[in-house]
């Protein structure tokens, strides 16, 4: 283990397996709730039909923590916030603000 935590990247890997974790946790928690509302709605019987819009609602956002951990994990994640300040800190004296 210290193998790991003394590699350069140890940080920044750590952070992503959180984001994997997060999104896990998030899919499984929609999975259990719509199936919940799923058998509420057909014991409640042909009236109620609110499952598939909390599905779809919920889906979407689902959808978009999906986006932000695989697909656009570099322009937001740790890794950005790093290059930010970085750059901020480069940019020197010359763009300082004072109070």
């Amino acid at each position: 283990m210290n193998e790991l935590t003394n590699h350069p990247r140890y940080r920044e890997a750590r952070c992503h397996v959180k984001e994997l974790k997060g999104f896990y946790v998030h899919a499984a928690v929609y999975a259990c709730v719509n199936l919940g509302l799923f058998v509420l709605g057909h014991l409640a019987g042909r009236g109620t039909n609110f499952f598939p819009w909390a599905t779809m609602a919920w889906g979407i956002g689902l959808f978009a923590h999906g986006m932000v951990v695989f697909a656009f994990r570099g322009w937001f994640g740790s890794g950005w916030e790093e290059r930010k300040i970085r750059e901020y800190l480069e940019r020197g004296d010359a763009t300082e603000r004072r109070p």
